[in-house]
Formats: C-alpha cells, sequence, structure tokens
C-alpha cells in the first residue's frame, strides 16, 4: 500500500477523502496543521474530531504547531481581503509549505490536501500553492486533486450525519469568522 502525507483541515473534509484514498491502496498519514484556526477553542475542536476518526480507521495523525500567531504575521496586510482572496492565497501556502516539508521529512514524496474539498475554496489557489510548495523540496510532489467530484461530496454528508462530525460554519481563521457574521446579521 502506497503513503501519502495529507494535510488535513477537519473530520467533515477529510473522512470522504480517507475512505476513497483505503479502497484506492493509499494509505494516508494525517497532518493537522492550521494555525489559521481561531479561537484555540476551535482549533482544538476540530483537531479532537479528526483524531477521533482517524483513529477509527487506525490512521496516523501529525499534530503540527498551533501558532495563531505566525499565521497572523503571514496574512499581516491581508485582514481585509475578501474569501477567496490573497488573505486566502498567503495561508494556503504557509500551510502546505509545512506539508511539503513534513513530506520530505519523512520520505513520503507525495502530499496532498483536503482543503481542495471545500467549495468555498478556490481550487486553482491550492492547486498554485501546492505545486509552489513542493518544488522548495527535491523529490516531493503535489497531487493536484478535485475533491468534490466523483460521489466525494455527496458522501462527505453523509459521513458527516454517520459520524455526527461537529461542522463548523466558517473556515477557520478570525477574519472569515467575522465576514459570515457581518453577512448572518445583514437585513
Amino acid at each position: 500500500m502506497q503513503t501519502l502525507l495529507l494535510h488535513s483541515c477537519c473530520a467533515p473534509c477529510s473522512a470522504a477523502i480517507i475512505e476513497w484514498l483505503l479502497a484506492a491502496g493509499v494509505r494516508p498519514v494525517l497532518f493537522y496543521f492550521n494555525p489559521n484556526i481561531y479561537p484555540q477553542t476551535e482549533y482544538d475542536l476540530r483537531k479532537a474530531e479528526l483524531t477521533r476518526y482517524a483513529l477509527s480507521q487506525k490512521l496516523e495523525v501529525i499534530d503540527g504547531d498551533y501558532c495563531h500567531e505566525r499565521w497572523l504575521l503571514h496574512v499581516k496586510g491581508l485582514e481585509h481581503e475578501p474569501e477567496r482572496g490573497a488573505r486566502c492565497q498567503q495561508c494556503f501556502r504557509m500551510r502546505l509549505l509545512a506539508t511539503a516539508r513534513l513530506t520530505h521529512e519523512r520520505g513520503f514524496g507525495r502530499f496532498a490536501t483536503t482543503l481542495a474539498s471545500s467549495r468555498w475554496k478556490s481550487l486553482n489557489q491550492i492547486a498554485e500553492a501546492g505545486h509552489w510548495a513542493a518544488k522548495k523540496y527535491d523529490g516531493v510532489e503535489f497531487w493536484d486533486k478535485n475533491w468534490r467530484k466523483g460521489g466525494l461530496s455527496e458522501r462527505r454528508n453523509q459521513l458527516l450525519k454517520e459520524n455526527s462530525f461537529y461542522n463548523q460554519r466558517y473556515c477557520g481563521c478570525e477574519f472569515s469568522m467575522r465576514l459570515r457574521q457581518q453577512y448572518s446579521n445583514s437585513p
């Protein structure tokens, strides 16, 4: 069975992808590196849900450091960018660069991300960030896969219900949370 480092943002986005990978003969090692998530209670809740699911599948989870302050430095000056804007691009680059580095260190050769399953994210931005990060390390390849197709979005929703996953309503950062709150409070 092949091994792949899978950057995972949360259990709802990861479950169908994990299921698909295992059926395809690929055993993912999950990398939970999401310093963008705010507040830390949200980060911890998403990590706990992902870990719960991973343990049920007997998969390894590598916990990246939660350093929200470092993430804020990476997106400084981009706080007012819209979703799918320059802030998101910078965020993807930071997270996928850490994933590429760990892929290289562990000798996996290939990585992917569950970020590409979200309809709220730009597939082009994710692909650009993943390929950019992979080029920084010899022998590392980014698997640019659209996880929204082939029934995976529908399966995501089924697994969400079957596992009673906590399902967040914003990407994770305080800027997207504020935008969501603004839209909810609009007349």
